[in-house]
């Protein structure tokens, strides 16, 4: 599914030249959980933002998407796949404070234009999925921060997503919530989903079937 062929990466950086990617390779599997795993300045978030297609401007290499060379990608066709194909869940959350779970999980449904008779199935059925049909009504400040993390869980995959992208989504969680947002992540590639994890946290990566380690914009063998 998710393809990285030689990928490289460079900034500037007044009159220093950085190299954040440096000849990347690696694959993922349709199905697979698999840890991209780095300390600060690795490069995981240069990598994370080239997964999600949110950068396409890197400076040599390819990365295909079901065998889409994503370069070649129109702004819209990229928007497409952001919206459609990933499901992104965020370290802080990211949730409006004024709507409740449900509506948080309903909001990029409406924005994808579903159908509004099936906006509210679907949301009921993502938060259903990580446990959360009864605090459908709350809003993120009566829940807890795991709980607002699987209602921003439950945002992502509403929409069934191919590719689940989670950056860091324990980093602001004690770890008995962090142990529950991983199991929630482990019952759904259970149930089929590809789930990719950026993260730094060893003990969150020995969840994943596979962990890919970056050190100095290079994959570590």
């Amino acid at each position: 599914m998710i393809k990285i062929c030689e990928l490289n990466k460079t900034y500037r950086m007044g009159d220093n030249t950085v190299k954040a990617l440096d000849n990347v390779n690696f694959t993922v599997e349709k199905g697979e959980f698999a840890a991209i795993v780095g300390t600060s300045g690795s490069g995981k978030t240069t990598l994370m933002n080239i997964i999600g297609c949110l950068d396409t401007h890197y400076t040599a290499g390819k990365y295909h998407l079901d065998g889409q060379d994503v370069s070649k990608l129109s702004g819209r066709a990229l928007s497409l796949i952001r919206n459609r194909r990933i499901g992104f869940i965020f370290q802080g959350f990211n949730l409006v404070p004024t709507l409740t779970a449900l509506e948080n999980v309903e909001l990029p449904l409406i924005y994808r234009k579903t159908p509004p008779r099936e906006v509210r199935t679907c949301a009921l059925e993502a938060l259903a999925a990580v446990g959360l049909s009864e605090r459908a009504g709350h809003k993120p400040s009566q829940l807890s921060g795991g709980q607002q993390q699987r209602v921003a869980i439950a945002r992502a995959i509403a929409a069934e997503p191919d590719i689940i992208l989670a950056d860091e989504p324990c980093g602001n969680l004690d770890s008995q919530s962090g142990g529950q947002v991983m199991d929630t992540l482990i019952k759904l590639n259970r149930l089929g989903r590809t789930i990719v994890l950026i993260t730094h946290d060893e003990s969150a990566a020995r969840e994943a079937m596979r962990v890919i380690r970056l050190a100095d914009g290079r994959v570590m063998v």
